[in-house]
């Protein structure tokens, strides 16, 4: 089994999981090599001829088959270096193309797609530029134990201890590497979920949330390690201040010489960093050996028996009463408190992203950030309990430095307080007046004066500060160069470009460099440590929501390889930090990451990662519609649903304004085209259709169906549109202008179309603008070829534009079932548009009869609203004479010609045009017909100038009326008309109630 075709994958003591690979082994001597090369298709040669051995070969079809077998490079966003990016064949190649590969017009399954204008991957960089890669141990596991070793360790553990007791300084860390442990697992299953890139935990944030958060914490977190940079220079800045105190070497006064310091050291740090991550590198290897040394020399220390200069401040070596002292907590001054002790400590744990943050310069990101990440927390947690228990163990918490405060003799302890005084030393005086400089509780160089040879403590300390200062240096940088690149805010752009081999964000380094600068000046260490607390914690809480909510939508991109991590456990941490935050940062944090995640909300930035988010909105969708599908409907939330029978919506905008504007984003709309069987629309087309309605902010779906003609694409389309209780239940259409030029089989299909609609239990509403609907052009594109253009998404119409003082007038002639959506339609209208340009809505209700007041009593139940009930003045009246005369012009044409024909004949010749008007029809309709023309008059005399006009829609009995009476009574209606038409019918079922049950 220890052949190189097997892989080892996991080890548990002697047994091993092992896994064949593929095709040749890989070099083990090179992390992250090559894959292979792509496989070529199938050879042309002998297709369908007999082979040397006399048997036929494989069928011509077979060989002739474009088909490839899968191929790394097939999914990769980049080829690898040296070689061209190469693309599967398309169906459309697989299934249309004639010519076999080899054969004149046949692409190559292998075609480069470098000239899809692809982004190149700065992974596939020419091998003459390759940029330095680094392995798990000095890319990952080394950094972060650097910049976990840090400050904090050195500066403030022993005062932590003083402070909380070795029993909640122990609690302190185990909680904070609980946090770590487990933001170490989510952080190692999202690494390797997936080909990671730079920008670090951004990155890995924004990928699996989607932008609105992921830039939120982009932006967060870039300032923190920012800052971070300022609080490990002030710590060694605080080192060499007090070296200068020792040697009477101040320079100006001790405030001061910490900021001089500072920034000089910063400066320093900067020139490192801009010379390269080769050279940055370097440095780290040389800080971690330093800080090895001073480690042994601290233990060693611990060992040596006190001198007496040593016990003059505190230091008694291994004692057990010193041990149960310091075991409990002994809180002093304004931060001395559980949760204080813990944001200043808690900075320290922040450093197991310095892998991760430069995930972008890492050979295999996936198998380095999981496991040299685990392994600097495992190890930094032993350091951090060893010496807490080590330093809590040796030394008292009040000493004073004084040789001359020693006993007379080991039993005078009279008037003696605290353990000093059982080994010969009164420190009473100083511990009452709260003046001693010594001691756990006092001394921030306690581990110096432990150890056995306090110069190499002090190296230490420059080289933890040093090296955590220099990787969050580098890591906000190029953290912020990839949100930059992202696009995702404005003005920052100016920071994502970057220089070199290893595309080093320059510019990131100079706002680095200014904003540390910044907080150096603060030069006080206890103060930049919270603030930094907060903004870690936000960004670690956000770490375990996004692997917990990736796993709990049962995304299907979430795949990772790395299976150690528990959701509840990722969500349970995420909780808890939120309460580990003061409240006033809390507040802080979270505008910060709501007015950010806003602003992102609100431009929708173009980029689509497949984050766990998008996931969940379609299973939540999904979870909703289908839970929808067993509540019973109610009519009390009737919503008008619409099919819009808009072809391309672009054609029709009108058509598209109107519906949107009662369905105001709460109702459901989809615009429905049907093409014909010689139209071919692809996907693109589609998309630009969506487009075009999101940029034009219509609420509204988009389905393309094919069907010989209208009315067996819109029939389809009603049956199959919408999803459980999300279906239409009103179909919208535009008035047919040219059904009096159009073939007679449009004609039918036209009103077939409507019929079909009732059939169906929907409602049925007619739009008609004087000017007509479809504002397409056909313009010439290339040469001979022609395209149809649809209005720009800017286009305003009637439905947009302001309309003043004027009034939506609906004529309410027949109870459909309290107008379904006609009535709800209008008072819905004069919601949006109308009243939002007027301070009063104005909609005029007209009524056939007067009823002593009824119809007036039944709109006031219905709340809706309307401004004016007015009876229809003389509506019974005979129309006028040149009324009449126009209509039966408009009839003439669709007469059929009777003459002397037979019954028989007659009704041969109505069933070859069922279109046409007939004696008979007109003497039947008589009454309608005159109703109508008398209904047009009343129109031109009461709402000439009106903003829309709803009317209801006359309904017949299907079959009975030939379809030219019945749009000769339509147009004949709408004809002549200013405002806009809208025929509405419901479908004779109660849209409204006054009841509340």
């Amino acid at each position: 089994m220890d052949s190189p075709a097997y892989k080892t994958v996991l080890a548990l003591g002697r047994f091993k999981v092992r896994k064949l690979q593929t095709g040749p082994a890989p070099d083990k001597g090179k992390e992250g090599a090559s894959p292979p090369p792509c496989p070529s298709a199938p050879s042309m040669e002998g297709s369908g001829q007999a082979n040397e051995g006399g048997s036929l070969s494989a069928p011509p079809d077979y060989a002739t088959m474009m088909d490839v077998s899968p191929c790394y490079e097939f999914y990769a966003q980049s080829a690898p270096p040296g070689r061209a990016r190469k693309s599967r064949p398309s169906l459309e190649v697989l299934r249309n193309v004639e010519d076999g590969p080899g054969f004149p017009g046949a692409p190559d399954p292998g075609e480069s797609r470098a000239k899809e204008g692809d982004e190149e991957d700065p992974d596939a960089a020419s091998p003459e530029a390759e940029p330095v890669r680094f392995g798990w141990v000095t890319g990952v596991m080394i950094r972060c134990m650097l910049n976990i070793w840090g400050v904090i360790l050195y500066l403030r553990l022993p005062w932590i201890t003083a402070q909380a007791g070795i029993g909640l300084t122990w609690l302190i860390i185990l909680m904070s590497a609980v946090v770590t442990t487990i933001t170490g697992l989510s952080i190692s299953a999202i690494s390797t979920n997936g080909k990671v890139k730079a920008g670090g935990t951004y990155f890995l944030i924004s990928r699996s949330l989607g932008p609105e958060l992921g830039g939120s914490i982009g932006l967060l977190f870039s300032f923190a390690n920012a800052v971070a940079v300022a609080m490990h220079v002030v710590g060694f800045a605080e080192t060499v201040r007090d070296l200068l105190l020792e040697f009477d070497a101040v320079m100006t006064d001790p405030v001061n010489d910490i900021r001089i310091v500072g920034v000089i050291t910063v400066t320093v740090l900067l020139g490192i960093a801009l010379a390269g991550m080769e050279w940055e590198a370097k440095a780290q290897v040389v800080f971690f050996f330093v800080i090895m040394v001073s480690f042994i020399n601290y233990f060693v220390g611990t060992l040596i028996p006190a001198t007496e200069e040593k016990m003059s401040k505190g230091y008694f070596s291994y004692r057990g009463d010193i041990f149960l002292e310091n075991i409990g907590p002994e809180w002093r001054g304004e931060s001395g408190n559980f949760f204080g002790m813990f944001s200043i400590f808690f900075p320290s744990a922040t450093g197991i992203l310095a892998g991760a943050n430069i995930s972008g310069d890492l050979k295999d990101p996936a198998v380095a950030i999981p496991k040299g990440t685990l392994l600097a927390i495992f190890w930094t947690t032993l350091s951090y309990l060893a010496i807490s228990a080590t330093i809590g163990s040796c030394m008292v918490r009040d000493a004073s430095g004084s040789l001359n405060d020693t006993l007379g003799s080991p039993n005078a302890t009279d008037g003696c307080l605290g353990l000093g005084c059982g080994y010969g030393w009164n420190f009473t005086e100083c511990t009452q007046a709260g003046t001693c400089e010594y001691g756990l509780a006092n001394n921030y160089q306690t581990m110096s004066m432990v150890s056995g040879f306090s110069p190499l403590i002090t190296a230490g300390i420059f080289a933890a500060t040093l090296s955590s200062a220099l990787a969050c240096l580098v890591s906000a940088p190029k953290v912020f160069q990839c949100l930059c690149q992202d696009k995702l805010y404005p003005v920052i752009g100016f920071f994502a470009k970057g220089y070199g081999k290893n595309n080093e964000p320059l510019r990131g380094y100079m706002l680095t460099f200014v904003l540390a600068i910044a907080f150096i000046l603060i030069a006080e260490l206890n103060t930049i440590a919270p603030i930094i607390s907060n903004f870690f914690l936000c960004s670690y809480a956000l770490i375990n929501f996004s692997c917990f909510h990736a796993t709990v939508t049962s995304s299907p991109g979430w795949r990772p390889s790395f299976r150690y991590f528990s959701k509840w456990s990722a969500l349970l941490v995420s909780v808890v930090i939120i309460f580990l935050l003061p409240w006033w940062a809390a507040l802080i944090v979270v505008g910060i990451i709501l007015v950010s995640l806003a602003y992102v909300s609100y431009k929708k930035p173009d980029v689509n990662w497949g984050s766990s988010v998008q996931a969940g909105t379609y299973s939540m969708a999904l979870s909703y519609s289908v839970s929808l599908t067993q509540v019973e409907e109610h009519v009390k939330n009737f919503r008008p649903q619409c099919l819009v029978l808009t072809g391309p919506p672009s054609f029709r905008p009108a058509l598209v304004d109107f519906v949107s504007a009662f369905t105001k984003g709460v109702s459901l709309m989809i615009c429905g085209n049907v093409a014909g069987p010689q139209d071919t629309p692809g996907d693109s087309d589609s998309e630009e259709h969506v487009e075009w309605l999101n940029r034009r902010k219509v609420r509204s779906f988009y389905t393309l169906i094919t069907a010989p003609d209208l009315r067996s694409g819109a029939h389809s389309l009603m049956q199959v549109s919408g999803l459980g209780r999300l279906k239409p239940n009103t179909v919208v259409l535009g008035y047919k202008q040219n059904w009096q030029t159009d073939s007679p089989h449009n004609l039918e299909n036209y009103v077939a179309t409507i019929h079909d609609a009732f059939d169906g239990q929907a409602g049925v509403c007619v739009l008609r603008m004087k000017d007509g609907l479809d504002v397409s052009q056909t313009v010439r594109a290339y040469g001979s070829s022609v395209k149809v253009l649809g209005a720009d998404e800017l286009t305003e119409t009637h439905f947009q534009a302001q309309q003043k003082k004027r009034c939506v007038d609906v004529y309410w002639l027949f109870d459909d079932g309290g107008s379904s959506v006609k009535v709800l339609g209008a008072d819905e209208l004069t919601e949006t548009h109308f009243q939002a340009q007027q301070k009063k809505r104005c909609v005029d209700v007209y009524w056939l009869f007067d009823d002593g007041g009824g119809i007036q009593l039944l709109l006031s139940k219905f709340r809706l609203g309307f401004s004016e009930v007015l009876v229809l003045p003389h509506v019974a009246w005979q129309p006028e004479e040149s009324s009449l005369k126009e209509f039966e012009d408009l009839v003439a044409p669709f007469r059929l010609n009777e003459g002397q024909r037979s019954p028989e004949a007659m009704e041969a010749l109505r069933r070859e045009t069922p279109w046409k008007v007939s004696d008979e029809d007109l003497r039947v309709y008589r009454k309608k017909s005159e109703q109508q023309v008398r209904l047009h008059e009343i129109l031109q005399e009461n709402s000439r100038n009106a903003a829309l006009i709803v009317m209801s829609l006359p309904v017949v009995r299907k079959g009975a009326c030939p379809s030219a009476l019945y749009m000769a009574w339509l147009e004949t209606l709408s004809r002549d008309l200013r405002p806009p038409l809208a025929f509405i019918r419901g479908n004779q079922q109660d849209a409204l109630t006054f009841y509340c049950q």
